[in-house]
């Protein structure tokens, strides 16, 4: 079992505790007592699948992910199907977000947008609504592409945070091939 290890724009693959250990140690933030050795080494060990997340101080965190991956790639690549998910289940379901419809799409977000305060050199999310018009195949590829198009942007930090395509804060209405 290989462990994931992630502190903001921290991360790391670990293949031992030990490793892991050496890497929360790394990090100034993280006061790397027995208790919270103790505590890594027992989630390990258990059964248990899901991630675990510490409190650093405030509303900072560290997580940990166990996962079957070989490397960070493989854990990348394969997301919930790595560490332990079930995403091998078939799909009884059909997707009407994958549904094939071509034409063009008006889709809207509202995603936490991470911005600077330079008085404090600190940061805070700030809702952000953001509209396209889109030439889609799907209502996920109008997701996709609107999701792409926003980490793409030098205004627009890495540690924003997106919603789900079936979350509340996204919509798409779709306008056939032609619009007017």
């Amino acid at each position: 079992m290989n462990l994931y290890l992630r502190y903001f724009d921290n991360e790391v693959f670990a293949y031992s505790i030990d490793e892991a250990f050496d890497f929360l140690d790394s990090i100034p933030e993280i006061v790397l007592d027995d208790f919270l050795m103790n505590d890594i080494v027992q989630y390990v060990e258990s059964p248990n699948m899901y991630p675990k997340r510490y409190k650093v101080h405030g509303k900072a965190y560290f997580i940990i992910i166990k996962t079957t991956a070989a490397s960070m790639e493989e854990f990348k690549s394969n997301g919930a199907a790595a560490h332990g998910g079930q995403s091998d289940l078939p799909k009884t379901k059909s997707d009407p977000f994958s549904d094939y419809n071509p034409g063009w799409y008006d889709g809207s977000v509202m995603f936490k947008r991470v911005i600077p305060i330079p008085q404090t050199q600190k940061f805070q999310y700030v809702d952000t609504f953001f509209v396209a018009r889109v030439k889609a195949v799907s209502k996920q590829d109008c997701y996709n592409k609107i999701i792409d198009h926003l980490r793409s942007r030098n205004d627009i930090d890495t540690r924003s945070q997106f919603p789900s395509i079936k979350g509340r804060n996204f919509e798409c209405v779709y306008h056939g091939m032609e619009i007017d």
